[in-house]
């Protein structure tokens, strides 16, 4: 008589050699509890004690866990966006990885690029510079000192151009030199011929071409393209596009395809054209993708609860997969946003046109209808392809004016029957928010406003209305529902996700709650509704700064991908972008897979491998970080640009980073961004404490991430967009670290030597 030999539980070896074997045949992506469990035969307690056993390898950082996904630590996926950066002795192509947090994971991993076997004619081959998509795997073969992982290119995402972008200066000689903007090349001047210069001006933002070396050794460049005077504010924004390689003109194919663009009929689509739905934006959105409308629900079964609509502009019905406007599309990944100006991720036939919901005029929409109860819990939704008419445009404190008792000649007679509602309807929606507690950060945001000649004119921090909150929970809703619907028809989709905060920086952040009396339980599961309590237990004590900047700075960052491990900020188990297809790449995708899984007619998802759907959002996560840095860096060079002639001014300062080397700082008037060198804090030497975020000196003196400082302006290079403080008031007296150990120096005060 045979007896069945019961299955012994994995040890820590044997699960971290499944899961790299897994990750070498591509399939570490799916990789969980359940399959861990299955290859295993583990059935009951043995589960239990798996799960154990993952919390256990986690908290060691021997895996890293993605919501119910776990892999090794550090492992690149499958799927990977790299800059070819360098050759080996042998000539080989060497890559690393865009996105990687050295602080988290160490120095990154370099990836030897494997050439094709046999390049198809016309096949553009990978080089130095280009920024490619690679199938990336570790190599079992590598020695030490070897790339660890060996890929493969799917797709080259830009080429090396070989150009630099500067500011000219013309020499007596006539000839000249460039110096470039990039931060990174300081110093490295490039030399061009007089007959080289074209029209460029002394002074002019230029792009240039690398064309050689000259006899002594300098590269030489060539004029390609003069931008304007560095002088004028509207160049910022040019500096930012050609620094991060975004494109800002459409191929002639993407132009003719929009301007060929007939308006939608009414074939295939439901008649919602008497709905009073409405726009509520910005009052410059010269786009506007979504309209919301709400009434109460009719149903017996719904006593007290409404119906909420959300009808969104139907791009995919212009836009078809793979033809020149989507491959424009795809390249952008998204809109990005200057002061200055807009550079759109479709042709403005499309998105201030034939997309745009405008007033009182028929447009195609993919809508979604909610109901919800008294207490705002979704409890159904259904999908539909329409034709609709905007009611009226209303920008956000226009909507909010008519509910706060002073409506205007627009929104008085939608107040009643429209607007009421909508807030009613927005009331319900709270509550059910309540109870989710997402992470509630309180994060203003910045924008400069410009004169009519486009100078710098002020930075202003819009408020926040109550209508602005009204948007957002519809759009939330109904993003939602569109995730839960494609799931639901096993449709393929990128998802938005956002992990959970690394075991790294909670322990970080533990440590300094801990410096302020502040206890985070350790072991539990964290929750946004956590970090929620720490926030409301400092609010309005003198840490509230420190604390939110410092929750802010654990969490992970939202990405686009294919697999969902929830979205941790909002408290979602399931999220996809879905309420912005004019600017956003990712929501067109799911308007795609939604007319295919609902079969709602022309505009649908292709069929599309999963190796195809991880690419795009591995690019249009890039895209979307490309456009952060660029926004970011053009706002840093508008205000540098003003406060050039404001040397030796004094400012209001916020610290919001504390290094060794120094202290990063955020002026309160205008959120600028600068530095102050440890070295000019004073005489004596200053410790810097990690786990408080603070530079302290030997009698007590201390600054900490979160303080209010004054700071004085002493140097302001506009084209970098760097500042330069010092510190002329503020700092408290702390008692110094108890433990000497801890004390280590920094660099010393006073002031520099002219060695």
């Amino acid at each position: 008589m045979s007896t069945k030999k019961t299955p012994q539980p994995p040890t820590r070896e044997d699960v971290l050699a499944f899961l790299a074997r897994e990750r070498e045949a591509g399939r570490a992506t799916k990789i969980g509890l359940r399959e861990i469990a299955r290859a295993f035969g583990l059935k009951g307690e043995d589960r239990v004690a798996l799960k154990k056993l993952l919390s256990s390898l986690a908290d060691e950082g021997a895996i890293e866990k993605r919501g119910k996904r776990v892999n090794q630590k550090g492992a690149l996926p499958p799927v990977t966006l790299v800059d070819i950066a360098s050759r080996d002795r042998d000539g080989e192509l060497i890559a690393t990885p865009v996105e990687w947090d050295e602080d988290e994971l160490g120095p990154a991993p370099r990836i030897l690029i494997r050439a094709p076997r046999r390049a198809r004619a016309g096949e553009p081959l990978p080089g130095l510079g280009d920024r490619a998509l690679v199938r990336a795997e570790p190599d079992r073969d590598a020695g030490e000192g070897e790339p660890p992982y060996v890929g493969r290119v799917i797709k080259l995402l830009s080429r090396a151009r070989h150009r630099a972008l500067g500011v000219l200066k013309i020499e007596l000689s006539g000839n000249g030199r460039i110096v470039p903007i990039d931060k990174k090349q300081a110093g490295r001047e490039l030399m061009v011929a007089a007959a080289d210069i074209g029209e460029g001006k002394d002074g002019d933002l230029v792009s240039v071409d690398l064309v050689g070396k000259t006899r002594f050794g300098a590269s030489r460049a060539r004029v390609r393209e003069t931008l304007g005077s560095v002088e004028n504010e509207r160049a910022v924004s040019l500096i930012a596009l050609r620094a991060h390689d975004i494109p800002d003109a459409f191929r002639a194919e993407a132009i003719a395809e929009a301007e060929g663009a007939r308006p939608a009929t009414m074939q295939g689509r439901e008649d919602w054209r008497d709905l009073p739905l409405v726009t509520i934006d910005p009052p410059d959105a010269k786009d506007h993708d979504d309209a919301v409308h709400a009434e109460p629900d009719k149903s017996a079964d719904n006593d007290g609860g409404f119906v909420l609509t959300v009808a969104i502009a139907d791009v995919a019905y212009y836009v078809k997969p793979r033809a020149p406007l989507d491959k424009d599309a795809l390249e952008r990944g998204n809109s990005v946003y200057f002061p200055d100006r807009v550079v759109p991720m479709l042709p403005e036939r499309i998105s201030n046109d034939l997309c745009s919901l405008r007033e009182a005029e028929d447009r195609p929409a993919l809508a979604v209808r909610m109901r919800v109860t008294a207490r705002g819990k979704k409890i159904g939704h259904s999908f539909h392809r329409v034709m609709m008419r905007s009611r009226a445009k209303l920008s956000y404190s226009q909507a909010q004016a008519a509910i706060d008792g002073t409506p205007d000649e627009k929104t008085k007679p939608l107040l009643e029957n429209v607007l009421r509602p909508l807030y009613a309807a927005h009331e319900a929606l709270q509550h059910a928010r309540s109870l989710r507690a997402p992470l509630d950060l309180d994060l203003p945001e910045r924008k400069i406003l410009l004169k009519t000649d486009g100078a710098f004119d002020r930075v202003v921090i819009p408020p926040r209305l109550e209508a602005h909150r009204l948007i957002e929970e519809f759009m939330i809703l109904a993003n939602v529902a569109a995730a839960e619907t494609l799931e639901e028809h096993r449709q393929q989709l990128i998802y938005r996700a956002h992990d959970e905060p690394s075991k790294e920086k909670v322990t970080a952040l533990s440590e300094f709650l801990g410096t302020i009396g502040v206890k985070l339980a350790k072991g539990q599961v964290l929750k946004p509704a956590n970090f929620n309590a720490i926030l409301e237990r400092v609010k309005g004590m003198e840490h509230e700064n420190i604390v939110n900047e410092i929750i802010l700075r654990t969490q992970a960052q939202a990405e686009y991908t294919h697999e969902n491990y929830g979205h941790f900020g909002l408290n979602l188990r399931r999220y996809a972008h879905f309420t912005s297809p004019i600017r956003r790449y990712a929501d067109l995708i799911v308007h795609r897979a939604l007319i295919r899984a609902l079969k709602l007619g022309e505009g649908a998802m292709p069929e599309m491998p999963v190796g195809e759907l991880a690419e795009i959002a591995a690019r249009i996560s890039a895209a979307e970080r490309r456009a952060m840095a660029a926004e970011r860096e053009t706002v840093d060079r508008l205000i540098a640009h003003h406060l050039a002639d404001q040397i030796g001014a004094r400012f209001g300062a916020r610290i919001s980073g504390v290094t060794r080397s120094g202290l990063f700082v955020k002026l309160i008037e205008t959120g600028a961004d600068g530095f102050v060198p440890a070295a000019t804090l004073g005489r004596e030497y200053y410790s810097y404490d990690e786990a408080s975020h603070s530079l302290t000196s030997r009698s007590g003196m201390s600054y900490r991430l979160a303080d209010i400082i004054e700071v004085r302006l002493v140097e302001a290079a506009p084209i970098a967009g760097a500042l330069r403080f010092e510190v002329v008031g503020g700092g408290e007296r702390r008692t110094p670290p108890r433990n000497p150990k801890s004390f280590k120096p920094g660099p010393r005060g006073g002031r520099k030597s002219k060695r």
